[in-house]
């Protein structure tokens, strides 16, 4: 649906890109400086337009304002490019009259009330047939928030992240008094994100607990947990034992110096890289750090008694040896919807039985709904540890890393398997790629390009487009990869991506500027541009390096700032480099071809279709699976193909 929502938009934008360069070529010189001066003008465009969106856009306008100011901007610079053209005094008022039409249509509709009442329309009939009473874009997520007889549902990017008054008592219970009377004296907790709503209510029911730190990153969460209240929520919010921290459970992991005596993680599974970074090694190794010697760690994953895939297998088995690399005693409860995880560096969770949970029960007072005596006898059973070891047995060994988040591919996976079962043997088949096999392909390619090129049957300008492309591709891989570090160290990036992208196309805007600005001046365009492609493959390999060299920084709190402009930086070097390439792809092209309009729509749609096929690649399959460093290393392999193309022909300039 997404495709074929932004499919017209999209089509629409790479022809006016060929158009403008035929119209500017005719006011100007036909020639590849005209290509360079529309590509200049395009990404600068681009950069605005995501510092708009990043910093005006999303803070203090809905969709339908944005809509109708693009609208307007839109209008207006056609009726402007139909002026000049007009000769006839008639119609040249027309048109500017159509300009001013255009103008205060557009004002109407965004200060005069269709605007307001467009979004509340469009924002109900989106969340049909739920009674939808909140709706709005914070800096961190999309928050929504669903009423029904009074039953209140806070939704964070779609996604249901809280229920209130009445949760799921199963769950909240399990998850809760299972490892608190695991523990002997559950005294200091800390329960990261989706605590309010039940989970904190039953802590808070333990006589044990002193302290409860709740890290919940976005305080509009809290505001709205608030404002449409609850009873139960009103006796979570204001209990003297609670203090509530906005930040980045990670984060706040990081820089306190409390220990703990229970960590509870209230996310459900790795679906996504702002998730996932909860359930790889380096969580579960500063965890531990951050627990007390008898400590417990609880986390659930998507389990099944009776649905036993080999997905939802797969991405249990990955959560479940990264774990035990860390934590030397680690219980599972299995339950239908979820499993349950209880780690330890103390063997006490293995010894948990049902006389030590019906005695611990009694001493604290508690007096559970649903855990009684018959249902907790077979949730403590010790045979489900052995059903679970057999549950995994023979599925995959990696381990769930910050940078190589293979979490996320399965929890792709598993999804994929319940709603889109056609395509499990995509997945499986992409699931079990390595960097060996990606070296083999990337080795036969080249082998074949040796072989075309000794019959002499690739020109050098016929191979521009490809070096394009396989441009296009890096430059996605880079973003794609600046993005994924950025939400694997700080665990959000809702507002920062049209930052990223706008400083990836103010480096591109900066790079095709120098050197179309300098086209007459350079002697010799093919060797700058096999240069350029050296420089790319160069900077390829060196990216995960840099990445990689800040990741064991990133627990001093003096660095924050410090990773952010790094990462901003380079962002601008990446777009720089992919900015660079284009003005000379058009000259070499140029030189052979001769036909402005024609060159400059092939080299674009090669570009953006090498981009596209970077963004499916890399965001689906090769940043989850072969990870950070796999990724960039693909990228220098594919250059290396088109390497291999731009090395013949001496006396091509």
């Amino acid at each position: 649906s997404s495709f074929l929502i932004l499919l017209p938009v999209s089509v629409l934008h790479g022809a006016l890109f060929t158009y403008g360069c035929r119209v500017f070529a005719s006011c100007t010189t036909a020639d590849a400086s005209s290509v360079g001066s529309v590509y200049v003008y395009e990404t600068a465009g681009t950069a605005v337009g995501g510092a708009a969106w990043t910093f005006l856009l999303i803070p203090y306008f809905h969709t339908w304002y944005i809509a109708a100011g693009i609208a307007g901007l839109n209008g207006l610079v056609c009726v402007l490019l139909l002026a000049p053209g007009c000769r006839t005094a008639g119609i040249r008022e027309r048109i500017w009259g159509g300009a001013a039409c255009m103008l205060f249509l557009a004002a109407a509709v965004s200060f005069a009330g269709p605007a307001d009442a467009l979004h509340r329309q469009s924002v109900k009939s989106q969340w049909h047939p739920l009674n939808i009473v909140h709706y709005e874009n914070s800096r961190f997520s999309n928050i929504g928030v669903v009423e029904q007889d009074s039953q209140y549902t806070f939704f964070l990017d779609g996604v249901p992240h809280i229920v209130t008054p009445i949760p799921d008592i199963l769950h909240a219970e399990e998850f809760v008094h299972i490892p608190l009377l695991a523990h002997a004296d559950p005294a200091h907790l800390l329960i990261l994100s989706g605590g309010a709503g039940g989970i904190i209510n039953e802590v808070l029911k333990h006589q044990t607990t002193q302290h409860i730190a709740y890290a919940e990153l976005d305080p509009r969460l809290i505001e709205l947990l608030k404002k449409y209240h609850t009873p139960l929520t009103e006796r979570e919010l204001i209990d003297p034992r609670l203090e509530v921290s906005h930040m980045d459970g990670r984060r706040f992991l990081q820089t306190t110096e409390e220990s703990f005596d229970i960590i509870m993680v209230g996310i459900d599974e790795p679906a996504d890289l702002q998730s996932n970074r909860f359930f790889t090694r380096e969580f579960f190794l500063l965890a531990s750090q951050r627990l007390n010697e008898a400590g417990i760690l609880v986390f659930s994953l998507p389990g099944s008694l009776t649905y036993l895939s080999e997905e939802l297998r797969d991405l249990n088995a990955s959560v479940y040896h990264t774990v035990q690399d860390i934590f030397p005693y680690v219980r599972v409860i299995p339950g239908d919807g979820s499993n349950l995880f209880l780690t330890s560096h103390d063997e006490s969770i293995i010894a948990m039985d049902v006389d030590r949970f019906a005695r611990r029960t009694v001493e604290r007072g508690l007096d559970p709904q649903v855990l009684v005596p018959r249902h907790i006898r077979n949730k403590l059973h010790p045979g489900w540890m052995r059903w679970y070891e057999d549950f995994i047995r023979g599925r995959t060994e990696k381990r769930n890393f910050d940078f190589t988040p293979v979490g996320v591919f399965y929890s792709i996976s598993h999804w994929n398997a319940v709603f889109s079962p056609a395509l499990r043997g995509f997945f499986y088949r992409a699931g079990n790629i390595g960097i060996q096999h990606v070296l083999l392909g990337f080795a036969a390619a080249i082998g074949g390009i040796l072989v075309l090129k000794r019959r002499n049957s690739l020109r050098f300008a016929s191979g521009v487009p490809f070096v394009i492309g396989t441009t296009g591709f890096t430059g996605m891989v880079f973003d794609l990869a600046l993005i994924f570090a950025f939400q694997a160290m700080y665990g959000y990036v809702f507002t920062w991506i049209g930052l990223l992208v706008t400083v990836f196309m103010v480096g591109s805007a900066a790079g095709a500027f120098a050197v179309t600005a300098n086209l007459a001046n350079i002697k010799n365009h093919r060797k700058l541009f096999v240069r350029i492609d050296l420089i790319i493959m160069a900077y390829a390999l060196a990216l995960p390096l840099i990445i990689t060299a800040f990741q064991p920084l990133m627990t001093a709190p003096e660095m924050l700032q410090a990773f952010r402009a790094v990462i901003l930086l380079l962002s601008f070097i990446s777009g720089m480099l992919v900015g660079v390439q284009f003005p000379l792809a058009s000259r070499l092209h140029l030189a052979e071809r001769g036909d402005v309009s024609r060159s400059a729509g092939l080299l674009y749609g090669s570009d953006l279709l090498g981009g596209w096929i970077g963004g499916m690649a890399a965001g689906v399959i090769l940043l989850p699976v072969l990870g950070l460093f796999g990724t960039c290393l693909t990228a220098v392999l594919l250059k290396a193909c088109s390497f291999m193309i731009l090395i013949p022909h001496p006396n091509t300039s």
